[in-house]
């Protein structure tokens, strides 16, 4: 399954898509992260994020 997400993100508008991880912490004070495939202009967007 995995094999056929990354050769549809490889082809055509897929190449502007990066995917993202992030670690967050909890309120209990462990890490977690926290992954997402977002657009490469928006990976700003998710790292300044404070949730």
């Amino acid at each position: 399954m995995a094999k056929k997400t990354v050769a549809t993100l490889k082809q055509g508008q897929g190449k502007d898509f990066v995917r993202v991880v992030k670690m967050v912490r909890n309120p209990r004070g462990s890490y977690s992260f926290k992954e997402e495939i977002v657009h490469k202009d928006h990976t700003k967007d998710f790292f300044s994020d404070k949730k």
